[in-house]
């Protein structure tokens, strides 16, 4: 159980943004104090460069007063000199042109580093040692070679304490950040802990919560928010579907409840054969407006859960439209209304073609409905190349839709004004234009509605147009197999 704990600690966020949190100050003040030490061990070598640089100035202006010959007399100054810093190991040497030694001082280094290392003027390293050589003239115009060093054993007990120094810091880092960086990690982590515990808390019929905004604007508040606004289109899903369970339940009641009192009036007592006739057409068609009712709603499930095989079919939509046209001819006929449609360009979508069929005879349908006689049903179908889209119009010349009821045609089982003021023949299961946009948007399009009571209304639907190589390939799919040939 313990180390079950310690396993599920160790993956939660807090422990790994501590962890992140205490390499990244560990590493960073390691980083500061690396650069901290050598920046002083640089300062200290400069300035040790520079005192060797006066010591030589000095020396040269003693040496610019004496001949080569009594050189000697500096040597004393020289010995007292170096005496009186052995603290520092400081030293001095002078050495001819050929580089032979002339004079030592009593502390100076063995072995001598080789004349070949230096540069006049360039301080070098060498034995633990600093030194820097230069050339000097004497008063009668001869050249020597002046080297003065001193001892490094300072640098070292400075980086030393620098170092010790460094190493209690880095342990004092180790405790401390790793702690902060747990505290620091729950506090980031508060409002996440927060949102977990709302959420583990909301249940399907209880969405009415909402994450608490802090107002900060950060990444925890947007998510926060980006939450909030998903539980409120769940919210509205979840209400639409209870609703939409709520109609269908209310329509289909109405004709079972139709079909059963008529079997229980046809069972009260013994009627003629015409009457058992007349019921059982009246239960076919109370029958067949069931069927309708179930394959719409069929259908709708069907789009929303992303079912329908759209990928890889293609549907030559003008042959659609034609099929569509041809079927409502003799409807229009019948009801005096003018079917209208102009010359179909040949266009091929991606698609179900039985799902765009249904899509085009719910707007044909309707139109047909809702024109009364002597009006027109225009139905065109265009191309359009630069947009790579096809577009499908449905116009008619009937009521019209009121402005405030537009906004609603596309919901389940809506029913507008116009539907109630016409006879029991237009009236529908309020599912057709829902079913349209579900077909339209599963198969990657738009539907729009403009609309003037009084003179008519005009559907739009935009579908993606199948280029040339994927109407190629899904032809190549859709072939048949030859008989007897490998599947």
């Amino acid at each position: 159980m313990f180390f079950a704990s310690l396993r599920a600690a160790t993956r939660s966020l807090r422990f790994q943004l501590m962890v992140w949190n205490a390499g990244v100050v560990l590493l960073t003040a390691i980083g500061i104090l690396l650069g901290v030490r050598e920046g002083l061990r640089y300062s200290l070598l400069s300035e040790m460069d520079q005192v060797l640089r006066q010591d030589i100035i000095e020396i040269g202006l003693s040496v610019r007063e004496i001949s080569l010959a009594h050189l000697s007399h500096l040597y004393e100054d020289l010995n007292r000199k170096a005496r009186g810093h052995d603290q520092d190991g400081w030293f001095v040497q002078v050495l001819d042109p050929q580089g032979k030694e002339l004079f030592s001082s009593e502390n100076t280094p063995e072995p001598h580093p080789q004349r070949a290392l230096f540069r006049d003027g360039e301080a070098i390293s060498a034995n633990d040692q600093r030194m820097r050589q230069d050339t000097l003239t004497t008063l009668d115009g001869q050249q020597i070679h002046v080297r003065v060093g001193a001892s490094l054993d300072f640098l070292a007990r400075d980086m030393q304490r620098i170092d010790e120094l460094s190493f209690l810091i880095v342990s004092l880092m180790l405790v401390v950040a790793p702690l902060g960086g747990y505290w620091l990690a729950g506090r980031a982590t508060r409002p996440l802990a927060e949102i977990i515990h709302t959420m583990a808390r909301l249940r399907p019929t209880q969405l009415d919560e909402r994450l608490k905004l802090r107002n900060t604007g950060d990444e925890l508040d947007q998510l926060s928010l980006t939450f909030n606004k998903l539980l409120d289109r769940i919210g509205e899903y979840v209400q639409q579907h209870r609703d939409s369970l709520a109609n269908a339940a209310h329509e289909l009641r109405t004709p079972l409840a139709a079909l059963r009192s008529s079997i229980e009036v046809c069972l009260n007592e013994e009627r003629p054969p015409e009457e058992y006739r007349e019921l059982l057409a009246n239960l076919i068609d109370e029958g067949t407006a069931l069927e309708t009712l179930v394959n719409q709603l069929l259908l709708l499930a069907e789009t929303e859960a992303d079912r329908l095989k759209i990928v890889g079919n293609y549907v030559e939509l003008h042959t659609v439209v034609e099929r569509c046209l041809d079927m409502f001819r003799g409807v229009a006929e019948f009801r005096h209304i003018d079917l209208v449609t102009s010359d179909l360009p040949a266009v091929y979508v991606e698609g179900n073609r039985h799902h765009l069929r249904q899509l085009l005879n719910n707007l044909v349908d309707n139109a047909m409905k809702f024109t009364p006689p002597g009006g027109q049903v225009t139905v065109t179908l265009a191309r359009d190349a630069a947009q790579h889209q096809v577009i499908l119009r449905v116009a008619d010349t009937g009521f019209g839709i009121s402005e405030q009821e537009v906004p609603h045609i596309f919901d389940r089982f809506y029913r507008g004004d116009y539907s109630r003021r016409r006879d029991q023949e237009t009236r529908g299961t309020g599912l057709g234009l829902c079913i349209c946009q579900s077909v339209v948007q599963a198969h990657g399009g738009t539907i729009a509605v403009a609309s003037t009571p009084g003179e008519g209304t005009t559907f739009t639907v935009t579908l993606p147009l199948l280029d040339h190589e994927s109407l190629v390939v899904a032809r190549a799919q859709q072939a048949p197999t030859p008989a007897g040939a490998p599947k």
